[in-house]
């Protein structure tokens, strides 16, 4: 069902040329051999006649293919967000990516999302080809078969990990998926060198082109002293997820368009929400091509474009510490809020034995409730916005982890005082991934197109809906790294 959604033509050509721009937009079932594959596979070529399209993965398993062995289905960036899915399947895949279905099944995934199971099924099979249930089972398998491969972990871990509950299921399901027990996989896989307890090593693909440098730039300027660190191409950072401390380092590798990301943490069953949370924080999912046709239309847009084909929306690891960031940028320089943050942390962050430069974890929202923000020099109103802001996350008034509808958090953002429409739009673009969020407000931007007016600025970025956040990645990058100080 799902492959009447795609054009034959264009995925044929890019399975001919093997185009790594198209890698993860569909999947190739070959008739002869019952695999389905990436537009990149390295294996002989098909004819067309023995070959069907897919629009994910998922629906290529349910049509009775399993996963290449050779290109490997699940290294692919995966298939955008925005790719002809309804914002209510965007939202379901990230609900997915964040827990599976764990948490009460298609229903329970249904009533969150406020529509019905059976209509979100048929927003599934209209968009992805596939039911729900079926995209989880398919991602789930994907992500235990990196374990099998990237990791050493005992085939046990690696069932908790990828959320099969017992080794029982998981022996079943990798078995009917791949022809070969998972012991039987691991061996096929070149032996790499051991690695510290609790360490582990993935692979990130993404779609050419991508701009890393600038990402790692962007990233530089706003690296919060002590919980982030951007230094000889790497990006580090600190975490503190059930209650468990840890940190990852994420660089890009030798391979071709593929990021290297390193995780030390102790409960392997995280790992698959912490991959899933640093591949959105990376844009790894983004799909050039539909972004660069709409900006170009634009004169001034089109040369930036040009000359930094790739640029992508630096995400964050979590939307609370992004959305006090911003306040602490409020009507200052980046510079200056990067120093706020470093003194914000220093006093209410808890402590880290030093690795890499990580010393603290950033202060969770009960700290600083009823922390006595004014002592780091943070002007009174300020430092009221955050406290309203941390007791909100803290009564769950505002959930950044749980988001089913960016319109809701984002109005009960701007409820709050001192955060307004520049504060919540910085939110949207970074902490919820909006690509058509649009800070207009935003001096940087202002001073980029020399417009007076953000009515005037907003009416100017009509014309690169629905990318409007990539655009001002455009206009900061070429700004001497841009702005996040608000006018409004």
């Amino acid at each position: 069902m799902g492959e009447l959604k795609l054009d034959w033509r264009v995925c044929s050509r890019a399975r001919l040329s093997r185009d790594p721009r198209f890698d993860g937009k569909f999947f190739i079932g070959a008739l002869n051999s019952g695999v389905y594959c990436r537009s990149i596979c390295p294996a002989p070529t098909c004819q067309e006649k023995n070959v069907r399209y897919f629009p994910s993965a998922a629906a290529a398993a349910e049509a009775g293919f399993r996963p290449c062995l050779r290109c490997r289905p699940e290294c692919s960036p995966g298939t955008p967000a925005w790719l002809g899915t309804s914002n209510t399947v965007t939202r379901a895949l990230r609900l997915i990516g964040e827990s599976g279905l764990e948490d009460g099944g298609v229903e329970s995934l249904a009533e969150r999302l406020g529509i019905g199971a059976r209509h979100l099924r048929r927003l599934f099979l209209k968009h992805l080809g596939a039911s729900p249930s079926a995209v989880a089972h398919t991602r789930r398998l994907h992500f235990a078969k990196k374990l099998i491969d990237e990791t050493t972990l005992s085939m046990a871990h690696v069932a908790q990990a990828s959320g099969f509950g017992c080794v029982r299921r998981f022996n079943a399901a990798i078995r009917d998926t791949y022809h070969r027990s998972p012991t039987q996989i691991r061996r096929l896989v070149r032996k790499t060198n051991s690695l510290p307890e609790n360490e582990y090593v993935f692979k990130s693909g993404f779609r050419p082109p991508y701009q890393w440098e600038s990402m790692l730039g962007f990233l530089a300027m706003r690296a919060t002293p002590g919980v982030e660190a951007v230094e000889r191409g790497t990006y580090r950072r600190s975490i503190l997820l059930n209650n468990l401390e840890g940190h990852f380092e994420v660089s890009l590798s030798p391979e071709p368009d593929t990021l290297n990301v390193r995780i030390q943490f102790a409960d392997p069953r995280s790992l698959f929400f912490i991959m899933e949370r640093i591949r959105r924080m990376f844009d790894v999912n983004a799909d050039w091509e539909p972004i660069a046709r709409r900006l170009r239309a634009d004169p001034l847009l089109r040369s930036r474009l040009c000359a930094k084909p790739g640029l992508r929306l630096p995400g964050c690891w979590d939307g609370f510490e992004l959305a006090t960031r911003a306040i602490l940028g409020q009507q200052i320089t980046v510079k200056g809020a990067t120093q706020l943050a470093g003194r914000l942390v220093r006093s209410f962050g808890r402590q880290l034995s030093a690795s890499h430069g990580l010393t603290h974890l950033f202060p969770e929202p009960q700290v600083l409730a009823d922390a006595k923000l004014t002592s780091i020099g943070l002007p009174a109103s300020r430092a009221e916005a955050i406290r309203h802001l941390a007791r909100s996350v803290c009564s769950h008034e505002i959930d950044f982890n749980t988001v089913t509808d960016s319109y809701t958090l984002l109005s009960r953002l701007g409820e709050l005082p001192g955060i307004g429409n520049w504060t919540t739009q910085y939110v949207a673009m970074r902490a919820l991934g909006e690509p058509d969020a649009f800070p207009a407000g935003d001096m940087g931007l202002l001073r980029a197109l020399r417009i007076s007016s953000p009515r005037a600025l907003e009416a100017r970025a009509e014309k690169w809906r629905p990318w409007r956040a990539y655009a001002s990645m455009y206009l900061w990058h070429f700004n001497r790294g841009g702005s996040t100080t608000r006018t409004d």
